[in-house]
């Protein structure tokens, strides 16, 4: 882990992180890893689906309802935290309370990675709006609700450890192995790319490549 959490902030010149990477990360670090370093990303319906929701949402501007001011993409950042990336939806209420919601496609997964990355929006929001952000919440387009996210010292923390992981990723410059596959490579659009049941097997993928390149010791060096 590089450094510590820098819970204070302003401690040391941070590489900044965008929001969108501490969903990778927490997702699955190589996945992280192939977006960041390999510039691989691959669609399927799954992400589609998100790309056609997010279009509806991220159209800059914003707009009242009530007591509730409601702003699409807005750009946020900590410079602290070396956190920086665009909020889908920021609700400003009336009371002084201030609301992120981040959009999913897909159903929600309680202390998943969108719980991270939404967390990560509320730490932004609190350094730019100089007001406590105790919750956000999750918009799930399966499920057809919002769930909501308590933005608590354990999550923060999470929020740092996993922004710090990112910033080691990338100043290796080295993707990682993938790890034993599981129920998130099945649900992954780069599991093609990424390859993860011949990576992960890594007696199988070295037998491969022993098979592909085949040194000839019979040749004469003199020919």
């Amino acid at each position: 882990m590089s450094g510590d959490l820098n819970a204070q902030g302003g401690e040391r010149d941070l590489l900044q992180v965008s929001l969108s990477a501490l969903e990778h990360y927490t997702y699955c670090p190589r996945q992280c890893g192939l977006i960041l370093l390999e510039d691989s990303f691959t669609d399927d319906a799954a992400t589609v689906r998100g790309t056609l929701l997010h279009q509806h949402v991220d159209t800059p501007g914003n707009r009242g309802r009530g007591a509730v001011r409601t702003v699409h993409a807005l750009p946020v950042w900590h410079d602290g935290h070396g956190l920086t990336g665009i909020c889908d939806t920021v609700e400003l209420h009336a009371d002084g309370t201030v609301l992120p919601v981040e959009h999913k496609s897909g159903r929600y997964h309680p202390a998943g990675p969108a719980d991270v990355q939404v967390a990560a929006q509320a730490m932004c929001l609190e350094h730019m709006f100089k007001t406590p952000v105790a919750e956000a919440a999750v918009y799930s387009g399966t499920d057809r609700r919002r769930h909501t996210v308590l933005v608590d010292a354990a999550l923060r923390t999470r929020v740092l450890q996993t922004a710090n992981a990112v910033r080691d990723l990338l100043g290796a410059a080295h993707t990682l192995a993938p790890p034993a596959t599981d129920s998130r490579c099945r649900r992954c659009s780069m599991a093609t790319g990424c390859m993860p049941k011949l990576l992960a097997a890594t007696g199988r993928y070295q037998q491969a490549l022993n098979d592909l390149y085949v040194i000839d010791t019979t040749q004469d060096d003199d020919e």
